[in-house]
């Protein structure tokens, strides 16, 4: 959003960026219990700044924001770390309410990031429908909460990626409510990370995963197992997306060229325009990381940006600005 506390948003009009998408942190804007859970102005609440600065500046660029609400206090998950789910999904749905009020002009709002990850999301047994069962129930108590709120609001569930500790397909088809209905959701969340250039003609990579060339049979999977209406589709909402570059790196298996990022980048854009069931696509990362080798050389930095470190644009800037 700033860098050297200059705002990035004339890059972003400049690209043609549609949504900001930033996190709010359940576990540090409520780390003590608030006692009118509902209200933003609950002395318990530490409302971050940045978002506030994030609003102003989308509103005068043009961009919409998306608030992904993540993680857990102590209070609310039994006093462990912050991946773990809160005991009672209406704590969350409050929090939600809270953070709806709080930034009125955000209507997108996404539920918990990668919760098929144990990184990120737990209970989460990779054998067994625990997690993605508690994650629903989570879900759809927000959902409820937000569109009380506002029936403007969007929300986004799933949010799984790739793979997994729980494969996509395991996911979609074990969230369940109690009364064993698929929770609520406006759109579908989901990261494509891919090794190979996106084309849906390609064959599926199996296991359940489920990459950009995959996002077809990913879409059938929601049809079957979360649609509630008979003849609804859900679309997808693509939140990150993005294609290292340059050598080997801390956060991927692989690496490939600046151009082929280029090339894989207008692809992927290409079938988002084209398609229809695809609500938005998000690349994360408008810069590479700052070389972390001896003596300022490159090391195991990832190189994930349509910009270098310091700011020359590489080959799929422009790429992504056509798209």
């Amino acid at each position: 959003m700033q860098v050297n506390g200059v705002s990035q948003f004339p890059i972003y009009r400049d690209l043609g960026v549609g949504i900001y998408q930033m996190q709010l942190d359940w576990a540090r804007v409520a780390p003590t219990r608030p006692q009118r859970p509902g209200d933003p102005a609950d002395p318990a609440y530490h409302w971050p700044d940045d978002v506030e600065v994030a609003i102003r500046e989308a509103r005068r660029y043009r961009i919409r924001v998306a608030l992904q609400l993540t993680r857990a206090p102590r209070w609310a998950n039994g006093g462990r770390s912050s991946e773990w789910a809160p005991r009672r999904p209406t704590d969350f749905a409050a929090f939600a309410r809270a953070a709806s009020r709080r930034y009125g002009r955000v209507r997108l709002w996404q539920i918990w990031g990668e919760p098929s990850r144990q990184s990120n999301f737990k209970p989460l047994p990779s054998l067994e429908a625990t997690g993605p069962r508690r994650y629903a129930r989570i879900l759809d108590a927000a959902y409820a909460s937000l569109k009380r709120e506002s029936s403007r609001n969007i929300v986004i569930g799933g949010n799984t990626f790739t793979a997994g500790d729980v494969s996509p397909r395991q996911f979609i088809r074990s969230m369940r409510l109690p009364n064993g209905r698929p929770p609520r959701m406006d759109l579908y969340g989901h990261n494509p990370f891919t090794r190979r250039g996106p084309a849906l003609s390609k064959p599926p990579l199996g296991y359940g995963w489920a990459d950009f060339s995959d996002l077809d049979t990913l879409a059938r999977w929601v049809d079957r197992d979360l649609g509630r209406r008979r003849g609804h589709r859900i679309q997808l909402y693509l939140s990150e997306f993005t294609v290292p570059t340059d050598h080997p790196n801390w956060e991927f298996n692989f690496y490939v060229t600046r151009e082929v990022q280029a090339r894989w980048l207008g692809a992927a854009l290409r079938i988002t325009r084209r398609w229809r069931r695809i609500y938005a696509l998000g690349w994360i990362g408008l810069y590479d990381e700052r070389p972390n080798g001896e003596n300022g050389m490159p090391g195991d930095e990832v190189n994930r940006g349509l910009l270098e470190w310091d700011g020359d644009r590489k080959p799929s800037y422009r790429a992504y600005k056509r798209g």
